[in-house]
């Protein structure tokens, strides 16, 4: 039997590497945060007061924010370890800016102080927020911020909030510049991730055909039938559309270990070997586990010859046992199967094939994708209709 040969991991580690990258992110941001926290309280209570003969108190209320602010830190960790790790940088900007509103809320209120602002873990968050690559959290600091500068404002009736407010929006500009930097280089290796993988898809699907040249174009146009279905229904991400179309690309990869003899005998299949073709799912699955960009395809390719009633291979799933977009995956192959010339019979027509797909609905096919695929066949039968195919 062949070996499926191609090496995989180049295209190994992108989700890995930017996972754990975020995850040093946010570990660094949380060492950051407890030493400009207290740096500056040190600074501010202690030795500035006397350096500059200043009476300055570390009050009740001080405490009670250190207690506050390192009672997180457990629930943190714990998060961290859990995998949770990109909410924990939220719980600390929100928790602290909430913190310390109430703290010059408490301290100015009806008091004859004039209200002093500057708050040099304000400008932290706000700095260190492009490290993340995410424009959701920096755009919470900013807007967080100011908003906060704009409610004591409010409640204590002076404009003295505007010049951190002035301050803080220019710090915005100066880290939402590097936000984009950073963006650009991630972007960059995520592309770079891309083209690898796209290199070895096309790589073995090059691989397969050369092996069974009756299944020239079949990846491709599985790919193309189950993608137009997955955006009818439109509960797919990008990220997951792209996923799922690398899946259906290498559905039949396992096909590759199936010996010569047998994937492209013209004749009918003995029982035995049948049971051999029956194999590829698994086989293929196997072979692909464990790669970055693929993992959420797993079950595709696992998964694409189960039938709703469970008389499918290799594992006899029922129902929606079966992952969601394997049941996609099943319509497409089996449509592009009835479609598609075979040696030992011709192509059937489109609506024959429709038909088909109609009949086995609760019987081979989910009832409901069936729907769904009702409605996509105009755009399937216009695919099919302006596809180049290949003589063979």
């Amino acid at each position: 039997m062949h070996k499926c040969g191609v090496n995989f991991m180049g295209v190994k580690g992108k989700e890995a590497i930017l996972s754990t990258e975020e995850k040093r992110s946010v570990v660094l941001f949380i060492w950051l945060f407890y030493i400009i926290t207290v740096g500056y309280d040190v600074g501010y209570y202690l030795i500035f007061p006397t350096l500059y003969n200043m009476e300055v108190k570390f009050t009740l209320i001080n405490y009670v924010i250190y207690i506050i602010l390192f009672a997180i830190l457990p629930i943190a960790l714990r998060l961290i370890k859990q995998g949770r790790k990109d909410i924990v940088k939220y719980i600390y900007f929100i928790s602290y800016t909430i913190i310390v509103l109430v703290q010059d809320i408490i301290t100015y209120y009806g008091s004859s102080m004039q209200y002093k602002s500057g708050n040099g873990v304000e400008l932290f968050f706000i700095l260190i927020s492009p490290i993340f690559i995410n424009k959701a959290f920096y755009l919470v600091v900013l807007v967080g911020t100011i908003f906060k500068y704009l409610i004591l404002g409010v409640i204590l009736s002076t404009t003295d909030v505007f010049a951190p407010i002035i301050l803080m929006m220019v710090f915005g500009i100066v880290a939402y510049i590097f936000l984009n930097r950073f963006s650009g280089y991630v972007r960059g290796i995520e592309d770079s991730f891309d083209k690898q993988l796209q290199g070895i898809v096309k790589g073995v699907i090059a691989t397969l055909e050369l092996k069974d040249p009756y299944t020239r174009g079949h990846s491709e146009r599985v790919a193309s039938y189950a993608l137009i279905l997955a955006k009818e229904i439109g509960k797919f991400s990008k990220k997951e559309l792209k996923e799922f179309n690398y899946a259906c690309l290498l559905h039949d990869v396992g096909k590759i270990n199936i010996p010569d003899h047998i994937l492209m005998k013209p004749q009918k299949l003995t029982d035995e070997e049948y049971e051999i073709i029956k194999t590829h799912p698994a086989l293929g699955a196997k072979a692909l586990e464990g790669v970055e960009g693929l993992k959420n395809g797993i079950q595709v390719i696992h998964f694409h010859h189960e039938r709703w009633d469970g008389k499918g291979y290799p594992n006899q799933l029922t129902g929606e046992e079966i992952p969601f977009l394997a049941r996609i995956t099943s319509i497409a192959d089996a449509f592009d199967a009835m479609t598609s010339s075979r040696s030992y019979r011709e192509a059937m027509p489109l609506e024959v094939a429709y038909q088909r797909i109609v009949e086995g609905q609760g019987t081979q096919f989910d009832p409901n994708l069936v729907e769904e695929f009702k409605k996509a066949y105009p755009k399937w039968k216009e695919f099919h209709q302006n596809y180049r195919w290949v003589l063979k």
